[in-house]
């Protein structure tokens, strides 16, 4: 349901409780990174008998600067949004491809142009179209100087894909420098690994969100992701509310993380 649907009584118990939620988290560990795999657009479009695809993915689009503003106001750091897979790339119909990178590449300008937000692209180029490669660039050089909000927008992202070009990367600087297979060996660590990723340098995600209730990971940020925390939501993405937002934080800060101890 959207909140010009929910009737008035409704919504004024929503907001009290929107505003409840977020005086319980006043004080409290909230994550630094937060993850988002933006799931369910398509279902979406589907349940409400749309004509395409493309209405859920607008849809999806539109809810997205809400979701990063929440985020903002909170004081989160950084996030990351799984928008396209490398998977999608050769699953999804390419009618359906074309109108999607459509929508990204508005996507990315309209978030280049809001508030103090860094935009950076994780993922590849390599099957993108020359629009959306354009778009993505374009708004990474835009905002590279911003210290607001820093959100990746994994498009043509794989999470297999991004720790094999991580190797690749520290294979050809090694070679580059002189260096041997027995020397490269002594100097391989996960946190060179992670200095080669996609994020390098980044923090890892505090939390995971998938919208839609699938609960899969789907090859997003499997490197990353080794201690985060996770949560799943029913609805789909382009209903996702504050309050599932809030709930989600609020789960997370009442979470006892042991990485491993």
């Amino acid at each position: 349901m959207n909140e010009e649907d929910v009737p008035l009584g409704r919504g004024l118990l929503y907001g009290l409780y929107q505003r409840r939620l977020r005086r319980s988290l006043e004080g409290q560990d909230l994550p630094h990174h937060v993850a988002m795999i933006v799931d369910g657009n398509r279902r979406w479009a589907r349940s409400r008998a749309l004509e395409s695809a493309a209405h859920g993915h607008r849809a999806g689009a539109a809810k997205i600067r809400e979701f990063l503003t929440w985020c903002d106001e909170l004081g989160i750091s950084v996030v990351t949004l799984y928008l396209l897979s490398s998977d999608n790339l050769t699953n999804r119909d390419s009618e359906e491809l074309a109108e999607l990178a459509d929508i990204i590449t508005q996507l990315a300008g309209d978030l280049a142009g809001y508030r103090d937000w860094r935009v950076q692209h994780v993922g590849v180029t390599e099957g993108l179209p020359k629009n959306l490669v354009d778009a993505l660039a374009a708004a990474e050089k835009a905002t590279a100087e911003n210290t607001g909000l820093h959100i990746n927008l994994a498009v043509g992202y794989g999470g297999r894909r991004e720790i094999a070009d991580a190797m690749r990367s520290i294979l050809r600087s090694h070679g580059t420098e002189g260096g041997t297979i027995e020397e490269l060996a002594e100097l391989l660590t996960p946190d060179l690994i992670a200095d080669h990723l996609y994020t390098g340098g980044q923090p890892d995600p505090d939390l995971v969100i998938r919208t839609s209730g699938e609960q899969r990971l789907s090859d997003f940020m499997l490197w990353q992701s080794a201690h985060s925390e996770f949560y799943f939501v029913e609805a789909f993405y382009p209903d996702l509310r504050e309050v599932d937002f809030l709930r989600a934080v609020r789960d997370y800060a009442r979470r006892h993380r042991r990485f491993g101890s």
